[in-house]
């Protein structure tokens, strides 16, 4: 996701730029829509930010400055700051995104932008022509419990089954991500064609309980075997055809569940990494820059600063030791910031190093995945876009088929789908600054691949 930013504070003739203001800025070969609206508190001007494009909504901002004609914004969480001229008529303010060292033009009008709900042609109209079932079970082990939604077709005879795995962060059952529901779609369009599948609310989310911050891909994994022995309990499965699908981290954590339990009949992998999570990180970062029009200096000095931040969370486990060493990190690196966007530079830097020391991530960032694709015996199905850019596909593809080798696992299936993006949208540049205005959710070709292959599987 691109992060927007707007630096302001209060000053004079503040009530000339109360109201609502529009503007659109061009980011990775696309145009994002941006809403300002500004209105007076306590005395003073204060401002809030939707980025429609992307759903955002209400974002505010930390200041809002207005000398004679001069406008100035800030956000400091985004590390961004909008500076302009306001038109002698009060209409206009011409001036000046500038994010991570990155200034691009911006015109605001006044006005506001007409929003509307985005168009998503693939989510289903119901009734639906198989049964739908709200579950709940258990992961005693670890005292959680995960709800989720149970699609059946509608058969006579016990039926494949496939357990549906978000990729990082807090996702719901749906995977939403940007107005897109991927695994609604996903579980629609699988179950239609007589597999039943089974997507579940992460930990902390919905109705599932735990947190997803202090858990592990390991956790997420005893999480899947313990759904995968609820599904054996029910008489409409096929308790030997009973599989894994993961998107992004889940497709990373299909195959740790594969390794400790026989139960899973297959897994699919959907952009799941085959690379340490460390170099997963550094080649998503140049790439998203890349296709956003960073020039190479700035991708160069970020590349520093994530070598910085992540051989401290890599040395120091103690959070506050850890903390302390990156402050010297941080000093360093802001004082080559302008002295306009230091204090935001240093806001954005302390968040997301919190981040960084999380469970989760410490895990993410040091786990090789390749050991696990060795050891697994089952079928396995590993599909990713050509233009994906969190998950690079050359790179990663090359890895997984390697470890498929060294391990011996012949049942196994490669594919690149040229076009597709992260999502497995089809996109222009793939950036993450795409996806929210691309209509399709998942595009036919990678639902048809993935259903077809665990249709084909040899019984």
């Amino acid at each position: 996701m691109v992060l927007l930013t707007l630096f302001a504070a209060p000053g004079a003739a503040q009530s000339s730029i109360e109201g609502d203001w529009q503007g659109s800025l061009a980011v990775g070969g696309a145009n994002l829509r941006l809403a300002f609206h500004v209105k007076t508190a306590d005395g003073k001007l204060t401002a809030t930010l939707d980025s429609v494009d992307q759903g955002a909504m209400g974002l505010p901002f930390d200041s809002v400055t207005v000398t004679d004609s001069a406008v100035k914004l800030e956000m400091k969480a985004a590390t961004a700051v909008f500076e302009g001229t306001l038109s002698a008529d009060g209409s206009t303010i011409d001036g000046t995104w500038t994010q991570g060292g990155m200034p691009r033009p911006l015109v605001l009008k006044r006005g506001k932008v007409a929003v509307t709900a985005p168009k998503r042609p693939q989510v289903p109209v119901k009734p639906y022509p198989y049964l739908e079932e709200e579950v709940t079970y258990q992961n005693k082990a670890a005292g959680v419990t995960l709800a989720g939604t149970l699609t059946l077709p509608r058969a006579t005879a016990p039926v494949p089954a496939v357990i549906l795995i978000t990729g990082s962060g807090a996702e719901d059952r749906d995977e939403t991500v940007f107005g897109h529901k991927p695994f609604l779609i996903l579980a629609d369009h699988l179950t239609r064609s007589g597999i039943a599948v089974l997507r579940l609310d992460d930990r902390g989310v919905g109705g599932s309980t735990g947190k997803v911050s202090t858990s592990t891909s390991e956790d997420f994994a005893d999480d899947a075997i313990a759904g995968i022995a609820y599904l054996k309990g029910r008489k409409e499965i096929d308790p030997k055809k009973i599989g894994l699908l993961g998107h992004s981290e889940g497709g990373l954590i299909g195959p740790i569940a594969a390794t400790r339990s026989s139960d899973v009949a297959f897994v699919v992998m959907l952009v799941g990494p085959g690379l340490p999570g460390e170099q997963i990180l550094y080649l998503q970062a140049a790439a998203i820059l890349r296709a956003n029009g960073a020039p190479e200096a700035l991708i160069a000095s970020n590349r520093v600063i994530q070598e910085r931040m992540l051989a401290i969370a890599k040395a120091e486990k103690d959070p506050a030791a850890a903390r302390a060493k990156f402050a010297e990190v941080r000093t360093e690196f802001v004082a080559t910031v302008p002295p306009a966007q230091q204090q935001a530079a240093t806001a954005q830097l302390n968040a997301q190093f919190e981040g960084v020391i999380t469970p989760w991530f410490r895990y993410f960032l040091t786990y090789d995945p390749r050991p696990a694709l060795a050891k697994m015996k089952c079928p396995v199905l590993a599909v990713i876009g050509e233009k994906d850019l969190q998950v690079p596909y050359a790179e990663n593809l090359e890895a997984i088929a390697a470890a498929f080798k060294s391990g011996g696992n012949t049942d196994t299936t490669l594919v690149h789908l040229p076009g597709l993006n992260h999502l497995f949208q089809t996109a222009t540049t793939g950036s993450p600054s795409e996806y929210t205005r691309i209509e399709e959710t998942m595009a036919p070709i990678a639902l048809k691949t993935i259903t077809e292959w665990i249709q084909n599987l040899k019984r």
